[in-house]
């Protein structure tokens, strides 16, 4: 099914009744949009089967098909790829003890310089 654009008259003269009409084209599967004007006409965007909104609708006002049109995609013209530059950005260091990504794959060796054991027989002081 192809998305299409449905135009619909609604006599509608009750702010209660639009409520309703959006409500219930809403619930149907597949609607993208709903547009709905003062003058009674709404507009259906989506792949919905346009029929059956109507009889849907019917139940609650008097409404007329306008225009059905298949909505077409948009065409995206091709941009040109630019070439990758890499940018190094400082990181920002809100905590003492924040973790830092540029630091991630660095190996930290702690010095065993200020370690000490003592042979004592119930101390050991690292």
């Amino acid at each position: 099914m192809t998305a299409k654009n449905a135009v619909l008259q609604l006599s509608i003269h009750e702010e209660r009744t639009r409520k309703k009409a959006l409500v219930t084209v809403s619930r149907f599967s597949g609607v993208t949009s709903i547009t709905m004007y003062k003058s009674g006409k709404m507009t259906i965007v989506g792949e919905v089967d346009v029929p059956a909104v109507v009889m849907k609708l019917r139940k609650l006002c008097n409404t007329e098909i306008v225009t059905v049109d298949d909505v077409k995609p948009p065409v995206k013209k091709p941009e040109p790829e630019k070439p990758a530059e890499s940018i190094a950005y400082p990181v920002p260091m809100n905590y003492a003890y924040q973790f830092n990504p540029a630091y991630a794959n660095s190996y930290y060796h702690q010095p065993y310089g200020n370690c000490r054991v003592v042979d004592e027989p119930n101390c050991v002081i690292m």
